[in-house]
């Protein structure tokens, strides 16, 4: 019997040295992509709305931004933009609202609201957060982005 048990003992440590052919090298996971940026065009202000879309990122042609949504308008020969996007964070969206500061030409920051406006790509801009929103208004003056910031960010939580 004890034999026998010993016999077994070196058939399965030698079955179980025995390994099976090397797997072909595993291909590398493709990079994921991050998910597509939610549709946020409810948050825009309808009167003298054109168009919405979402973009998957660069928002405005900047580097720095993520994919958001952005809005154009037409009021009589007035032609302007708005964006939105949600970060993870309050902080997140501080952070980038610095790196819009730093895009300006001309930033100059408009305390009563906590942004910045100033000319990006030759275009007139003001940027501002919202809780862990960033948002902005192009081509427009300070005073008129001012006023259409405001009714863009009662539309944010």
């Amino acid at each position: 019997m004890r034999t026998a048990g010993l016999f077994c003992c070196v058939i399965f440590s030698f079955l179980a040295s025995c390994s099976a052919p090397p797997k072909p090298a595993e291909q590398p996971a493709q990079a994921t992509q991050p998910p597509k940026p939610p549709d946020d065009s409810r948050r825009f202000p309808k009167p003298n709305l054109v168009d919405t879309s979402v973009v998957d990122n660069h928002i405005w042609d900047q580097t720095f931004m993520p994919g958001g949504t952005v809005a154009r308008y037409k009021k009589g020969k007035t032609e302007y933009g708005m964006m939105v996007a949600k970060l993870a964070s309050p902080t997140d969206a501080a952070i980038l609202l610095l790196d819009w500061k730093k895009a300006m030409a001309d930033a100059v920051l408009v305390p009563s609201f906590g942004g910045y406006y100033g000319t990006v790509n030759g275009r007139p801009t003001f940027v501002f957060t919202k809780n862990a929103w960033i948002a902005g208004v192009s081509g427009l003056s300070q005073k008129q982005a001012d006023a259409e910031a405001r009714v863009l960010a009662a539309n944010l939580d």
